[in-house]
């Protein structure tokens, strides 16, 4: 029955938040735009899912990832577990809170590889970056920075040190990176430290910083307590810069031994494409680090039953075929930007792509040169 009027009162206090943005967006939609909803049924069962969604989210953690996180902090800081707590003198032994520290950097991983802001900016970011930025990528380097920060943000609270000497600090390291990394990454990077203090990681960090702090002698859970988040949103900007940083050396590395005459790896990518989108394909096919392709116009694509028409006649969609020589680590992304631009999967018999082993390759030479310059002129 709790539960019950628990539910009913935040989905209530929901709707009341929610109301502002449904006016914002009907009311810019009717009286800015002028134009009628489309799919006006689709647009208010969407709404209703969000406050519902949202109402049992919060009901959540309310009921369980607010004590849980709590009760975590408060059992692993328990003088029975960490033993020697205090040293002579009064003095924090900082050493034995490591179990804290190892808690604080997986809770922080886990939580920021479930974010859904930081799985939906991964999926944009690869989308327009033509695979350059790889989701699993992006992801892991944003969790890896969240667990680094709330690990040395639960060591600060233990030992006591004020939050502004390790915040100025690590933003002095951030304005250092931005100058020497690639600067496709730097916003991105920026916009990570954002996402991290979203719906999931928000709530149990900032239980552990409470309950770390209420349960450590000597804290106030008040000046201490807080500043966890500030940790979380510092060393993604740190971790996703370091990633295009080594990223960014690997192939510099790799085209050097290139043009050194090492031998090299390739797939041949054939792409059926209809021909409208053909110069789409390739454009986001040479951003994704493709140097060039042989294209054959006028294919004609035919199913195994032929589509018939008025009177009888067979219409059939023209195609393009592309032909790419890519080296192997290039392949599969460039693969997923040709299926992602000419829609393959959106539509059936759009078109298709394939790649294959490449055994050897003579004539290639000019294509590792202009490779090479072009990784010097933007790395």
């Amino acid at each position: 029955m709790d539960a019950l009027r628990l539910f009913i009162d935040t989905f209530f206090s929901t709707v009341r938040d929610v109301i502002p943005i449904i006016a914002i967006i009907f009311g810019f939609q009717l009286f800015v735009l002028r134009k009628a909803l489309n799919n006006p049924k689709r647009i208010f069962l969407g709404f209703f899912y969000v406050i519902l969604g949202l109402s049992l989210f919060l009901m959540g953690l309310e009921l369980a990832l607010f004590p849980l996180g709590a009760s975590m902090a408060e059992q692993l800081t328990a003088t029975d577990f960490v033993g020697a707590a205090l040293k002579a003198g009064g003095e924090i032994n900082w050493q034995a809170y490591y179990w804290v520290y190892l808690f604080g950097a997986a809770i922080g991983f886990s939580t920021t590889v479930a974010e859904p802001s930081l799985i939906a900016v991964a999926i944009k970011a690869a989308k327009v970056s033509g695979g350059a930025i790889r989701v699993n990528g992006l992801r892991a380097s944003v969790a890896l920075g969240v667990a680094m920060g709330i690990a040395l943000g639960c060591y600060r609270i233990v030992v006591g040190d004020p939050l502004h000497y390790y915040i100025i600090t690590g933003y002095v390291v951030v304005v250092i990176q931005t100058y020497f990394a690639p600067p496709f990454i730097v916003p991105l990077a920026y916009d990570s430290g954002g996402v991290t203090t979203s719906t999931v990681t928000v709530p149990l960090v900032t239980a552990l910083g409470l309950g770390l702090a209420s349960t450590v002698p000597g804290r106030n859970p008040m000046l201490d307590g807080f500043g966890l988040i500030a940790f979380a949103s510092l060393f993604p900007m740190i971790t996703v810069m370091g990633y295009a940083q080594i990223t960014a050396y690997l192939q510099k590395k790799h085209a050097q031994r290139s043009s050194q005459g090492e031998p090299m790896r390739f797939k041949l990518i054939m792409a059926f494409i209809e021909d409208a989108k053909t110069d789409a394909v390739l454009d986001a096919a040479r951003q994704a680090g493709a140097t060039g392709a042989t294209i054959i116009n006028n294919a004609r694509g035919e199913g195994l039953v032929k589509k018939k028409t008025f009177l009888g006649l067979t219409l059939d969609v023209q195609r393009d075929v592309a032909i790419f020589l890519v080296e192997e680590h290039l392949s599969r992304a460039i693969l997923e930007t040709i299926n992602d631009v000419g829609e393959f999967d959106a539509t059936s018999g759009s078109g298709i792509a394939v790649q294959i082993d490449v055994e050897d390759a003579v004539g290639v030479a000019h294509q590792m040169r202009e490779l090479t310059e072009v990784v010097k002129d933007e790395l």
